[in-house]
């Protein structure tokens, strides 16, 4: 049987204070609890190895042994007769493909009741099933559209076999997660739920395009509407808009409609802007008698 590195198993070092040690083990010992990690039996071998790690080392008088002896644990008879304290040499490095032979068995490792006498030489067994640890927190993604947030809604959702009641607030992003508390899976031993986090996901819009709350927009403007001037109806997310165009105006113009944005998250009454893009738009497949006026205007603006 080889040498176990409690120091290792823990994540910690040979200097780690009391406290040090029952943090590094409740953290550990949450991460693989067999009610946390069900049916998972490489978790079970690791939360056995660390418990017995903590078995050895939160007792003052099993870790003065264990780091008095180390690696030289089976001599450890011929050290007391000989008076010889011994130090540990190198430490040998533990592996988790090591756990199969050295917790496999159930109960403590060979190792253990090699060197306490078995049984853990009377002295007390932590389970870690005293100690109170809050459920696994759940996950979950909520596709929706843009226009799905442009007004705060409450939807009935299904998450592992419960129904919630959720407020989706006006403006949320996509990417954006919120936490419900206590709704997660239950506890370990009494301890609180975990909790429950939902990412939702915001599909492209094909007619906006959305930069926190800000939209922008293309809007297409006919060729004789931009040179002359004149009105246009443009739709935005709120209703539909008239706009005066000054005569003149140049393809990729740029206007900022204020207020005409997307809700911004949790301020309620309060939206960004909406900036339109105009595109002007040249006509195409032009008749004999349109070609002809296009060229006599041609010729004007030569002459001028």
């Amino acid at each position: 049987m080889d040498f176990i590195d409690y120091y290792k198993l823990l994540g910690i070092n040979k200097s780690a204070t009391p406290e040090e040690i029952k943090k590094a083990y409740r953290k550990m010992a949450r991460k693989y609890h067999p009610d946390l990690n069900p049916d998972d039996k490489t978790a079970e071998k690791q939360f056995q190895a660390i418990n017995e790690a903590n078995e050895v080392l939160s007792d003052p008088e099993k870790r003065k042994k264990y780091d008095q002896y180390g690696e030289n644990w089976k001599n450890q008879g011929a050290q007391q007769n000989s008076g010889n304290a011994g130090g540990r040499g190198a430490q040998q490095q533990y592996s988790n493909a090591d756990f199969e032979q050295a917790f496999g068995g159930g109960g403590f490792s060979d190792f253990f009741d090699s060197m306490f006498g078995g049984g853990g030489g009377g002295g007390r067994r932590s389970s870690g099933s005293g100690i109170k640890f809050k459920g696994q927190d759940l996950h979950a993604t909520l596709e929706l559209q843009l226009r799905d947030v442009l007004e705060s809604d409450k939807r009935t959702l299904e998450i592992n076999g419960k129904k919630i009641r959720l407020t989706i607030k006006a403006g949320v992003e996509d990417g954006q997660t919120i936490k419900i508390k206590n709704h997660g899976s239950d506890g370990v031993n009494g301890g609180p739920k975990g909790d429950l986090y939902i990412t939702f996901k915001i599909a492209p819009d094909p007619e906006f395009k959305r930069e926190g709350s800000d939209l922008h927009k293309e809007v297409e403007v006919d060729l004789y509407t931009a040179i002359l001037g004149g009105e246009i109806i443009v739709a935005t997310l709120t209703g539909k808009v008239k706009l005066k165009l000054a005569a003149g105006t140049q393809n990729g113009t740029k206007v900022k409609l204020k207020g005409k944005g997307f809700p911004v998250y949790d301020k309620e009454g309060i939206f960004g802007d909406l900036y339109l893009n105009y595109v002007v738009k040249i006509p195409s497949s032009l008749t004999a008698e349109e070609k002809k006026l296009f060229e006599q205007l041609a010729n004007l603006r030569n002459h001028e």
